[in-house]
């Protein structure tokens, strides 16, 4: 199994946690006897690099056998170069949180979508905090517009605004011209579409010019490792939606965090939603090939609807291929985040 995640570039920062959480789900399945009476082995790809050498990689290594599926967690450029290069020859978990709309043939997802994550988020900045006043800020790519249209169609609906829109490329460090634009926005929350290491120096950039006194911020993909990095005096005033956080006091997520840290020790990468994201990738193509028998995409998609099992998420239920869940609106306390209640 081909597991795709970024070891360089903006998201390199994820990679680390995102192999140790698909290697414990590894582990735990060859445990159990592996799959279909076969030991389950991860390839790891560099998801990090040009979209289309990634694509040409896993393209290599499907004609070559040495793959029968592919999972983990890319950015929405990555997936869109991968998925019409596997054309459903093999399995292709993609766990990201994503803009949605992916229906492919062999593509199953297990990330959080606009519908389960921004649209609740939005009602509850209306609802709760009194926020409709938004200004969005991303990276220039597949994930942040897509993202973007959604937002503008959920506040539409509840008489929100957006003040402004503005996407950088990825790897963007100097963010000057965009905290002028959205001070000058008039916002009162600034939607972050922003990966990894641009979150960083946002974050940073936004406290130094002393926004976050008056704006808050929300990003519906940063995790602890961007919180660290941003470092504590950079956070106030965000927060983020996931369907998994740590510090969630569930009986699966505290089965999960224990047997991570066994495994791993007080040293291992930071647990996270990102990561944990890949070890439910390999954990629901094991399900469907166990329930299918099979290896094959087709006899996979067709006893995927309504495929239902435990996870560190709690019980999780497969529609349209996509994963359904719980997802929990969360805010930044230093370097931890505080969840304060299910969206």
């Amino acid at each position: 199994m081909a597991l795709v995640i970024p070891l360089q570039g903006p998201a390199g920062i994820f990679g680390p946690s995102c192999e140790s959480c698909a290697a414990l789900a590894m582990e735990e399945i060859n445990a159990e006897g592996g799959v279909l009476g076969r030991e389950l082995n991860l390839v790891p790809v560099d998801g990090g690099t040009e979209p289309a050498v990634v694509a040409t990689e896993i393209d290599a290594l499907i004609r070559a056998g040495a793959i029968e599926a592919v999972t983990g967690w890319h950015i929405s450029a990555v997936r869109e170069a991968v998925a019409p290069t596997i054309a459903g020859r093999v399995p292709y978990a993609y766990t990201a949180l994503y803009e949605g709309g992916e229906h492919r043939p062999g593509v199953f997802l297990t990330g959080e979508t606009p519908d389960q994550q921004l649209g609740p988020t939005l009602d509850w900045f209306a609802g709760t905090a009194g926020v409709r006043r938004w200004t969005i800020v991303g990276d220039d790519y597949v994930w942040p517009r897509g993202t973007a249209r959604a937002a503008r169609h959920y506040l539409r609906r509840i008489g929100g605004t957006v003040c402004d829109e503005m996407y950088v490329p990825l790897g963007t460090t100097d963010f000057s011209a965009v905290l002028h634009r959205v001070e000058a926005s008039g916002c009162e929350a600034v939607l972050m579409l922003l990966i990894g290491d641009d979150a960083v120096a946002f974050n940073r950039a936004f406290s130094a010019s002393g926004l976050d006194r008056d704006v808050l911020r929300f990003s519906s993909l940063i995790d602890e490792n961007v919180l660290l990095a941003s470092g504590a005096e950079n956070t106030r005033g965000l927060m983020t939606s996931a369907g998994y956080f740590e510090d969630l006091t569930t009986t699966s997520g505290l089965d999960f965090a224990a047997a991570y840290f066994r495994r791993f020790g007080p040293e291992a990468p930071v647990l996270n939603s990102l990561g944990e994201s890949c070890y439910e990738g390999v954990r629901l193509l094991t399900e469907l090939m166990r329930r299918a028998g099979s290896v094959e995409v087709p006899p996979m998609t067709s006893v995927s609807e309504g495929l239902s099992y435990e996870t560190p998420r709690g019980t999780v239920v497969l529609r349209d291929r996509h994963l359904k869940q719980r997802v929990f609106l969360a805010v930044a306390d230093g370097l931890f985040w505080d969840v304060i209640q299910q969206l």
